[in-house]
C-alpha cells in the first residue's frame, strides 16, 4: 500500500505542478478564458491514464498462465525503465520546467488557439499519467494486493491534489527540494522491488535461469498476511523468498541509481519554489 501511495503521491504533485503552473501563468496573462481548455486537456489526459491501466489488468487476465507472467515480467521493466527516466528527467529539468512550459504554452494559444492549448495541457499531464498507471499496476502484482494498491494508489492522488489546490492558491514560498529528494530514493526502492518481480516471472517461464537458486529465505519470519510481510512487500515490493538473480538485480539496480542520482555535477538550484510566481522548481 505504501509504495503506491508513493507511485500516487510523487506523480500526482509532478502533475499537480505542471496545471498550477499553466492555470497560474494563464491568470497572470491575462488569458482566463483558456483555462477551461487546460482542465478539457487534464480531464482528457487522466481519462486516459485510467484506461490504459484497465487496458494492462484486462490483457493480463486474458493470457495463458505462460504468457501472463512474460506479460507481467515485460511491463515491469517498463515500468522500471519509465520511473527511472522520470526520476533523472526532474533532477535535470526542475530548474527549467515552468519556463519551459510557459513557452510551450505560449507557443500553443499562439499558433493553435484553444485546442492546441488544451492538447498542449492533455501531453504534459499524460506523460504522468501513463507513468502512473504502468508504474502502479506492476507495482501492485509485485505485493500481490490489488485492494490495497488501489487503496494506496488513490490515497496518494488525493493528497497531490490537496498539495496542487496549495500550489495554486498559496502566496507562501513552498519547499520542494527535500520533497522530490526524498522520494526519488524512495521510489528507487520501490522500482528495484518492480524489476526483482520482473525477473521472477521471466525465471518463471524459464527466459532468465535460477528459479530455484534461492538466496533469501525469510518464510519463516515474513509469514504471509502478517503485518511484517505486508508492511516489506509495501514498502520495497519484496518476497519473502527471493532468487540468487533477484537479489544481484534489486542491489545492482539500487546501487547504481543512487550514486547517480545522489552525485551532484552542478551547481544546486534555488531550494524553493514560490507558489505565488511559479517561475522556478527545485532540483529533484
Amino acid at each position: 500500500m505504501f509504495s503506491n501511495y508513493l507511485i500516487g503521491l510523487r506523480e500526482g504533485i509532478e502533475a499537480a505542478l505542471v496545471v498550477s503552473i499553466l492555470l497560474t501563468y494563464l491568470v497572470r496573462t491575462n488569458r482566463n478564458p483558456l483555462i477551461k481548455f487546460v482542465w478539457y486537456g487534464v480531464g482528457a489526459a487522466v481519462a486516459a491514464s485510467i484506461l490504459i491501466a484497465i487496458a494492462l489488468e484486462s490483457i493480463s487476465g486474458e493470457l495463458s498462465e505462460t504468457l501472463e507472467p512474460i506479460f507481467a515480467g515485460t511491463v515491469s521493466f517498463v515500468a522500471v525503465g519509465f520511473v527511472t527516466w522520470m526520476i533523472f528527467w526532474m533532477k535535470r529539468s526542475a530548474r527549467t520546467i515552468s519556463s519551459d512550459l510557459r513557452n510551450q504554452l505560449d507557443n500553443a494559444a499562439v499558433s493553435g488557439g484553444a485546442i492546441a492549448v488544451a492538447a498542449m495541457a492533455f501531453v504534459a499531464v499524460l506523460r504522468e499519467g501513463a507513468e502512473t498507471a504502468i508504474f502502479f499496476w506492476a507495482a501492485a502484482h509485485a505485493t500481490g494486493n490489488s485492494f490495497a494498491s488501489v487503496v494506496g494508489l488513490v490515497l496518494g492522488l488525493a493528497t497531490a491534489v490537496v498539495v496542487g489546490w496549495i500550489f495554486y492558491r498559496s502566496t507562501s514560498t513552498i519547499n520542494l527540494s527535500k520533497f522530490f529528494k526524498i522520494t526519488s530514493i524512495l521510489l528507487v526502492f520501490v522500482a528495484a522491488g518492480v524489476l526483482s518481480y520482473g525477473i521472477h516471472e521471466f525465471q518463471e517461464v524459464g527466459w532468465l535461469p535460477g528459479e530455484d537458486n534461492v538466496l533469501l529465505d525469510l518464510s519463516g519470519v515474513l509469514v504471509e498476511g502478517t503485518f511484517l510481510a505486508t508492511l516489506v512487500a509495501g514498502l520495497f515490493n519484496l518476497k519473502p523468498t527471493t532468487t540468487t538473480l533477484q537479489v544481484i538485480g534489486y542491489v545492482s539496480y539500487s546501487v547504481t541509481v543512487l550514486y547517480f542520482l545522489l552525485k551532484n555535477k552542478v551547481a544546486p538550484a534555488t531550494p524553493a519554489l514560490e507558489t505565488s510566481e511559479l517561475s522556478t522548481a527545485p532540483t529533484a
